[in-house]
């Protein structure tokens, strides 16, 4: 027994400093807002949460779930993962007015959220199981909550885990953190000169030199990117014009495209998403497709072949309005070269926000704010690249914000 013991631990050690690690997602859920008949109201004494969900599980299961403040304004790009999973960041755009419960007003809090006693307890459990006693749980812990800008919203690592940037929806700044193991600081600001910019996404290319900026505000409306040689970052002169408020975005892993959602002015209108030529000089946009009514998730496959979008159908709507419908959808394209062609749809819930795939590139995960839950998704085989709901997996709160590690 002791024997078998020993070999479990040694496994247990390979498991958690192993890359199979990186199937977890963290979701991120506002329950401090409601949606009642398309209007969003705030929920008095309303508490946020991030919950840690095991990706291997079959089904997908919530490990642990955490109080932490976060927010539905802003992308769901809201949470980040280190790539060697030590760390979490998670932001908060919105909070209580501390004149008045039944408001909000914008948040400037970034929660550095510390994954080892989660990796740890994955351990246990096994060990646990074979000596046949109870598990034992040990949730994450915070380590650290900073002050970034207002409306802190995207959030996004290097690849080398080395810094992180902050978009701050509020005030038109880029918040620039330098990263070393769990330690994690604030070092300055990029002000983009357009505090109406809503700077909302924010991405790093993978050589780690550059990043990818959503700006939606009305003033701007734009992609731009920026420079980045160490901890200095600083606006390029290059911008990029998507489509209409471009929101949400993501890089494939080889750096060679982006895509991004736009999410247009919410009056009805088919919205559309965009895939942008990264190898190009300089990088443009080099298809564009119609997808419904506001674009809010839009994630890429781990292997860069599949492109989902979460449609939020008017689903957000109030019932009255004629571009109501009762559910959103959620989209899957395959993009081959500049070719974006879809091949997957089905219906989800209302609200729905962001989205993130396994590391193998098979399940999808959907928020949905409305009925506070996530929906599971299997990805077909082939060319087909079909959809399948698989299940549900309920949060408490509504999920805003979900990621896996880069």
């Amino acid at each position: 027994m002791r024997l078998k013991l020993a070999i479990m631990s040694a496994s247990v050690c390979t498991i958690i400093s192993g890359s199979a690690w990186a199937e977890m997602a963290i979701s991120a859920n506002d329950g401090k807002v409601k949606l009642v008949d398309g209007v969003v109201q705030a929920v008095k004494d309303g508490k946020d949460t991030i919950s840690f969900i095991d990706l291997k599980a079959s089904p997908p299961k919530v490990l642990a779930t955490i109080d932490a403040p976060t927010s539905v304004v802003g992308p769901p790009s809201s949470v980040a993962i280190s790539p060697k999973e030590e760390i979490a960041l998670v932001t908060a755009a919105q909070k209580f007015d501390p004149a008045d419960a039944t408001k909000l007003v914008w948040d400037d809090k970034l929660t550095v959220i510390d994954l080892t006693p989660l990796k740890a307890s994955i351990g246990k459990r096994i060990i646990d199981a074979v000596k046949r006693t109870a598990p034992t749980a040990m949730p994450p812990k915070i380590l650290a909550t900073l002050t970034v800008g207002k409306g802190a919203a995207g959030v996004s690592f290097n690849k080398a885990g080395t810094l992180a940037l902050v978009a701050n929806r509020g005030e038109g700044t880029i918040s620039v953190l330098t990263v070393a193991g769990n330690k994690v600081e604030v070092v300055g600001k990029v002000d983009l000169g357009n505090d109406k910019s809503g700077p909302s996404a924010v991405s790093f290319l993978p050589d780690g030199k550059s990043a990818l900026v959503s700006l939606d505000g009305e003033s701007a409306n734009k992609l731009i990117l920026l420079d980045v040689d160490g901890a200095k970052v600083t606006l390029s002169k290059r911008e990029i014009n998507a489509g209409l408020r471009p929101y949400g975005v993501d890089i494939a892993k080889n750096g060679e495209f982006a895509v991004v959602a736009n999410i247009g002015r919410g009056g009805g209108d088919a919205d559309t998403v965009s895939l942008i030529d990264l190898k190009a000089q300089p990088a443009r946009v080099v298809n564009t497709v119609t997808v419904g009514q506001t674009p809010e998730g839009i994630a890429l496959s781990p292997d860069g072949k599949l492109m989902a979008v979460g449609v939020m159908n008017g689903s957000n709507k109030p019932k009255a309005s004629p571009f109501f419908n009762e559910n959103g959808h959620v989209k899957l394209f395959r993009i081959a070269g500049k070719q974006i062609t879809e091949v997957g749809d089905v219906s989800v819930g209302k609200w729905c926000q962001g989205l993130t795939f396994s590391a193998n590139s098979k399940t999808l995960l959907a928020q949905c704010m409305v009925e506070e839950e996530i929906h599971v998704l299997k990805v077909g085989s082939g060319s087909t690249g079909a959809l399948t709901k698989s299940g549900t997996i309920k949060v408490q709160g509504g999920p805003a914000g979900i990621r896996i590690a880069d």
